[in-house]
């Protein structure tokens, strides 16, 4: 089996990488482990940049009918708001969970490629040749594409099997976050109390809860007793019929090469950022943009060589944008973080100075993902 381009990992950005390369008219291929698509609460944001990749892709309007649109957001600390701001429509984020973002690209790729998506198959080696690669499956078959994307996720086999060091990046704290169903508001809201930040964050339907959990023994788990308590104790509002809670490690990676020959990694498996301030997927979708608009002419020409050049302009772009996203991702961690006295002030201060012009373009061109 032969294929200009394989994908290796079918979540949000190796779809989306193969629904812009079908529709280019590039044959494509997408290799996935899972048989099914997991549904368990992941990445809900998408920032304007990602917004404009499923417009491309063809599925933004379906998403938009599933979702909901954060249109501004609050800080306050202590009952009382500190800043505010407000997203115009070009800027507004939209609040969509990944596993319909997934399906909706699924959907999109059956129209233009019925036989894209392979579910089941798991890719553990790889190979390179002067004119393409040869992909290895568990099952000892094997796939050759003319190149591969690798958007296998942060634990990519395949970075590893290519020698690519895995690199971390400053900044990692710890959180759990519970999706609770209910009226709701299209503002994001972040308490910035002494204990940690508490963030209510707009969701179709609801709200996703999230809690610093600096002050808790990793070791010990939390339930949703443990959760609601947390959230009545630093912001007084008493949450009902909160679900388990799921815990999380926000830390920080960037792969030290996202291309090594005829491969290139893309979203998670090339950049692991913080899920605060919510980056990661969107940065991902601009990863597929560019390999959209690097691969098509260059995949046209016979020779091997044609596909150096895109593919090194792709590796110094989206490696330079995701050092900025982590670098973003740390400051809105260091500003959620457990702080008292002096430090609170000094905090507070900072938010309010923030709030207002002309800070306050700068920090909406942070949350709306500006020069990524």
């Amino acid at each position: 089996m032969t294929h200009e381009v394989a994908v290796v990992g079918g979540g949000p950005v190796g779809l989306l990488s193969a629904v812009l390369l079908a529709d280019g008219g590039v044959d494509v291929v997408v290799l996935e482990r899972r048989r099914e698509r997991a549904t368990r609460p992941k990445a809900i944001g998408v920032h304007a940049p990602g917004v404009r990749a499923l417009r491309e892709a063809g599925v933004l309007a379906e998403l938009e009918r599933v979702g909901t649109r954060i249109t501004g957001g609050e800080v306050g600390v202590a009952g009382r708001r500190l800043g505010r701001l407000r997203f115009d429509e070009a800027s507004a984020v939209l609040s969509v969970p990944q596993h319909l973002v997934e399906a909706a690209l699924e959907r999109r790729l059956g129209e233009l490629a019925p036989t894209a998506l392979r579910r089941g198959i798991e890719v553990v080696d790889l190979a390179q040749g002067s004119d393409g690669v040869r992909l290895r499956f568990a099952d000892g078959d094997e796939l050759v594409a003319r190149a591969a994307i690798v958007a296998d996720g942060v634990r990519s086999r395949l970075r590893t099997r290519l020698g690519i060091a895995w690199r971390r990046r400053p900044g990692v704290a710890r959180y759990a976050m519970a999706d609770l169903t209910g009226p709701g508001d299209g503002i994001a809201r972040l308490h910035f109390e002494a204990g940690g930040v508490v963030e209510a964050l707009p969701l179709p339907g609801g709200r996703r809860w999230v809690v610093h959990l600096a002050d808790r023994d990793p070791g010990e788990a939390l339930d949703a007793a443990g959760f609601t308590a947390i959230v009545a104790e630093r912001v007084g509002v008493r949450l009902d019929g909160v679900p388990e809670p799921s815990e999380f490690l926000a830390s920080q990676h960037v792969a030290e090469r996202l291309v090594a020959g005829r491969v290139v990694l893309a979203g998670d498996s090339a950049h692991e950022v913080s899920p605060i301030g919510g980056q990661g997927m969107t940065l991902g979708f601009l990863d597929a943009l560019a390999l959209a608009e690097a691969l098509p002419g260059a995949l046209a020409s016979s020779a091997g060589a044609d596909l150096a050049a895109p593919l090194a302009r792709y590796e110094r772009q989206r490696r330079r944008a995701a050092m900025r996203a982590c670098r973003r991702a740390r400051f809105n961690m260091a500003m959620g973080a457990p702080a008292r006295g002096i430090r609170l002030a000094l905090r507070n201060a900072a938010v309010r100075l923030l709030a207002v012009p002309p800070m306050r373009a700068m920090l909406a061109g942070v949350f709306t993902m500006r020069g990524l």
